[in-house]
């Protein structure tokens, strides 16, 4: 199957990114076990990786602007094209040498997601979309899952880091939804968790707090997969809003009713 012309670029840049992860994982791992931990150089590994996109993707596209993790707005923000970047979504894992992370990055033109790619070194998997032309994992088209069953559905989600609110309105719906549910997985990674939900290995996923970096990739592959993205109260917006509600349209609808049902409960107590 031939790519795209900006696919190509994205991939380029995923892949010299993430051959830099790699070998800075390796490092992780026999820093995890010192006293001074691997803090700092994870830290060092992050920016690398975020150098090593924007290098690649400005010499391919040199008049579309950026939006990134650690370096921010940069380029010309009237342009009409702008790269959103994660260049480690899943710091955590990584600092504690957990092989769960990945490289998310999107490309957005006149505030609309048109194109993305999600790439896990560690497991050598690409998931990858455009709009209107279907998502895909290598060369295999992406589905959301068929299951429509909420009590067998594997739902993914993300706790949220800072605010006390955030946590408690977070623990009562994980119990709801974990005693409702098949599981309940909380594996640390954004991106991931919405390409796993394209690929039909989630049923659906919630999470505030999130970056658009975080998403934006993801949300595009999920739709384009014939999934369901919104804020988690169902209004669009979902990757600029700080909140995401995703899943195959059945069960992403339960997970709507059943997460208002959860705030209305815990604003009126």
């Amino acid at each position: 199957m031939a790519l795209s012309p900006n696919i190509n670029v994205m991939l380029r840049a995923a892949e010299k990114a993430g051959r830099s992860l790699i070998r800075d994982f390796g490092e992780v791992e026999q820093l995890q076990v010192s006293r001074k931990g691997p803090g700092d150089f994870v830290s060092a590994a992050d920016r690398r990786a975020e150098e090593i996109i924007y290098e690649e993707l400005s010499k391919a596209r040199p008049d579309y602007s950026f939006l990134m993790e650690e370096g921010g707005t940069k380029g010309d923000q009237n342009s009409e094209f702008r790269w959103i970047i994660d260049p480690l979504d899943g710091t955590s894992n990584f600092l504690h040498g957990i092989p769960h992370w990945s490289i998310s990055i999107a490309l957005e033109q006149k505030g609309e997601i048109v194109a993305g790619i999600i790439f896990d070194p560690v497991k050598d998997e690409t998931f990858r979309a455009e709009k209107g032309d279907g998502a895909f994992m290598r060369n295999m088209r992406l589905r959301v899952s068929g299951r429509n069953d909420m009590s067998t559905s594997m739902i993914a989600a993300g706790q949220p880091r800072h605010k006390t609110e955030d946590i408690d309105l977070f623990m009562r719906e994980y119990s709801t939804v974990f005693r409702l549910s098949g599981g309940v997985r909380r594996y640390g990674s954004a991106a991931l968790d919405l390409a796993y939900v394209a690929a039909g290995r989630y049923e659906a996923y919630w999470e505030r707090c999130v970056n658009a970096w975080d998403v934006a990739a993801g949300a595009l592959i999920v739709r384009e997969a014939g999934g369901s993205v919104t804020q988690i109260d169902g209004r669009d917006g979902a990757v600029h809003a700080g909140n995401i509600l995703a899943g195959n349209p059945t069960i992403y609808g339960e997970m709507k009713t059943l997460l208002a049902g959860v705030k209305k409960q815990r604003d009126a107590a």
